[in-house]
């Protein structure tokens, strides 16, 4: 993907490289909330299991949430957690319920964070799908990006994908 394609207005969100729930909280004046659209053990995406080193096959705790600024939903976020990275100290991340799971990844200074990946999402996608289903309308294609984090090298896969709302601000 050449960046020079990335739209201008969306850019200062895809490659922010701090937290995306800091950002927010700023950007709309602490009116945010995360709601939880579904958690569970299945299998994640062939593209997933591939960016997290695991087998396509094996389960891995699938969190879907939205993040709200007031009554608009701005990201749609899908993080992946292999069993194996909710093991030991780790293993209360299972259990955020409606808080932000970026929240606890920047405000750990050991967590690395790999190079991000952009990419425009369409319609026909199933990651498009997932992220625009609870949207009145429905646009054309959204932004996203995602990473890996590392919490003592155990890894973990975070998508967050950009909803046309957030430009409203």
């Amino acid at each position: 993907m050449l960046i020079n394609h990335v739209p201008v207005d969306i850019s200062p969100w895809l490659f922010d490289q701090g937290s995306l729930t800091r950002k927010i909280l700023l950007s709309c004046e602490n009116e945010f909330r995360v709601e939880v659209l579904s958690q569970q053990w299945q299998r994640p995406m062939l593209n997933e299991a591939l960016r997290l080193n695991v087998h396509p096959e094996h389960h891995a705790l699938i969190r879907e949430v939205l993040l709200y600024c007031g009554k608009e939903p701005w990201v749609f976020a899908r993080s992946v957690l292999p069993r194996k990275t909710l093991s030991g100290r780790r293993r209360f991340i299972g259990k955020l319920g409606s808080r932000s799971l970026g929240e606890i990844l920047f405000s750990d200074p050991t967590i690395q964070r790999d190079a991000l990946e952009v990419a425009e999402i369409k319609k026909g996608q199933r990651m498009f799908k997932c992220a625009t289903e609870s949207l009145a309308q429905v646009p054309e294609s959204v932004w996203g990006r995602r990473s890996v984090f590392y919490l003592h090298k155990k890894p973990l896969l975070v998508n967050e994908v950009f909803l046309p709302s957030i430009l409203n601000q």
